[in-house]
């Protein structure tokens, strides 16, 4: 609705502006003709006129002083007199014969002069006289340098080529000069809107007046573009009339937000209508939210549990309406869902133990047939202390592998390394020197069991016992530094023994690797990185690096 009688108003407005504007345009027109009677009243006294046609043979023979003399002494006297009774509000009369003679009459009789170094034939408004050949040319709004002021003020001007009635030659250029106070006092006696800005521009669409000062960048844009103009914030509508006489266009440029600011009493209305409702419906959402939302938000509350896990959360159910059917089907849904993630938690749970226990179960016999090899070994070598402290070991590994847990801390892992490390230096004596380190910071993480033995067990085996010369093999776990946002250690296995080309290994290393490998992927899913190398001759190098878990990392 205020939109609607923006609209109206705005029309009314317009139309309004279109009739004053006609008398506006009048009073413009009248003082206009004041300005271009003043240009036509040399031809209304033949003394002027003669000595205007003077001055002009004089450029073709010569003309006696007396002549000349009374030519001047009219031009300077009689001609003021002419113009006495004109209007006031007019600044002066420029006067600039054919041969180059300069008369300059001031309207309030101050004894003004003219500039002698002033090239009159020279300037736009003389040009435009000539070239309007006898017929009024009015000038846009000019300095008025041509005279000797402390102050050059900025006046607009009706000019005319003066010429002989008979033979038509140009006698001279008559120019009325008229002060822009003029035109504001013309444009305020008439009554417009507040905001509103009042312009008027020549036929080239120079600015003559505006009642607000407008640079020329945004005298352009309202020329551009009237139909949008955007102005201090502000856009207005134009409402133009031109003047007949000067084709000078008169524009009011009404500002829209003055005319919406009228039907302000509909916004402040509407308003008030928007918030009482506003009001209502939330007086009418609370009133019936518990009855109707309430459920809704247990069932959302519900849900939410569920989400996180927790699966004996249950909706409370009231009535017998369409929402309790709805809670009872969501409470039948959690205890089926609930039952079938149970089945299947066990069911992969249990999957995965008789995996892992498959391969654990492959590393026994491995571990007890290299082992008892090096027990034999020692009775071959009539070594029965030795070999006994070596059943003593054994026997104590034995206990530790038959155990029923199938994970242990890297801390455990690493002390049956470091019992399996002596029964081994039992045999190999000087040939075999073992180096393990652990970092304290990571000895309490939990690993498969027997995860490295078997890497530490190949390297002896495979690596150390057909090496003619002394042999070292390290072991070490540490924490690496942070890259990223993952906490990372790294397991390295290392021996200088005779090495081995990683396509052509035996089959009792690769029993051994691939079973530490699968054990990682059923323990570390994703978050293992399994790197070997070697070279015959330089010995092998085993890199496992594993990502931990946020529960996994020390507190």
């Amino acid at each position: 609705m205020p939109s609607y009688y923006v609209k109206i108003i705005t029309k009314e407005t317009e139309k309004l502006t279109e009739a004053t504007l006609v008398g506006l345009t009048e009073n413009i027109q009248t003082y206009l003709d004041d300005l271009e009677r003043v240009t036509v009243s040399p031809y209304t006294n033949n003394e002027v006129m003669s000595s205007l046609m003077l001055k002009a043979r004089g450029l073709q023979s010569d003309v006696d002083n007396y002549s000349r003399y009374k030519a001047d002494y009219t031009l300077y006297h009689t001609l003021p007199r002419l113009l006495v009774n004109l209007r006031k509000d007019i600044l002066g009369t420029l006067l600039v014969t054919i041969d180059g003679s300069v008369y300059y009459n001031d309207s309030d009789s101050y004894l003004t002069e003219t500039r002698t170094d002033y090239r009159y034939t020279e300037q736009n408004w003389y040009r435009e006289a000539v070239t309007a050949n006898g017929r009024v040319a009015f000038i846009n709004v000019h300095p008025q340098d041509y005279l000797k002021l402390d102050s050059v003020p900025e006046v607009f001007s009706v000019a005319r080529l003066i010429k002989d009635p008979d033979s038509k030659q140009p006698l001279a250029v008559i120019m009325a000069d008229a002060d822009t106070v003029i035109l504001d006092k013309i444009v305020r006696q008439v009554s417009f809107n507040v905001n509103s800005i009042v312009t008027i521009t020549d036929k080239d669409h120079r600015l003559v007046y505006s009642n607000t000062y407008l640079s020329p960048e945004e005298l352009h844009q309202f020329v551009k573009n009237p139909s949008n103009i955007l102005y201090k914030q502000h856009s207005y509508v134009p409402v133009s009339r031109t003047i007949p006489i000067s084709s000078w266009e008169i524009t009011v440029w009404l500002s829209k937000a003055e005319l919406a600011s009228k039907v302000s009493w509909m916004h402040i209305m509407g308003a008030s209508f928007a918030v009482g409702g506003v009001v209502l419906t939330f007086f009418l959402f609370f009133a019936y939210s518990r009855t109707l939302l309430t459920p809704f938000k247990e069932m959302i509350s519900v849900m939410s549990h569920v989400q996180r896990g927790n699966m004996q959360k249950r909706v409370s159910i009231q009535g017998q309406d369409e929402i309790a059917q709805l809670g009872t089907a969501l409470n039948r849904m959690i205890y089926q869902l609930d039952e079938l993630i149970i089945k299947e938690y066990r069911t992969k749970l249990n999957l995965k133990n008789a995996e892992f226990r498959a391969f654990q179960s492959q590393i026994h016999p491995h571990f007890l047939y290299n082992t008892l090899n090096a027990l034999l070994s020692l009775n071959r070598k009539g070594e029965h202390a030795h070999l006994e402290r070596a059943i003593i070991s054994l026997s104590g590994m034995l206990r530790y592998i038959l155990t029923s847990h199938d994970t242990c801390s890297l801390e455990e892992e690493f002390s049956i390394i470091q019992k399996y490390g002596e029964l081994m230096s039992m045999r190999f004596r000087d040939r075999l020197e073992i180096k393990i380190t652990l970092d304290p910071e990571i000895a309490h993480i939990r690993v498969p069991k027997l995860l490295v033995q078997p890497l530490v067990e190949n390297a002896i085996i495979h690596g150390v016992e057909p090496c003619e010369h002394p042999c070292l093999v390290e072991v070490s776990a540490e924490m690496l530094p942070k890259i990223t946002d993952e906490d990372r250690f790294v397991i390295r296995i290392a021996d200088n023994g005779i090495g081995f080309k990683p396509l052509e290994r035996s089959n009792n290393q690769s029993i051994g690797l691939s079973n530490v490998k699968e054990r990682l992927a059923l323990a570390f899913p994703g978050k293992y990185d399994f790197q070997l190398d070697s070279r015959i001759g330089h010995g092998t190098y085993i890199n496992i690096t594993i990502t931990l878990n946020k529960e996994e990392l020390p507190q």
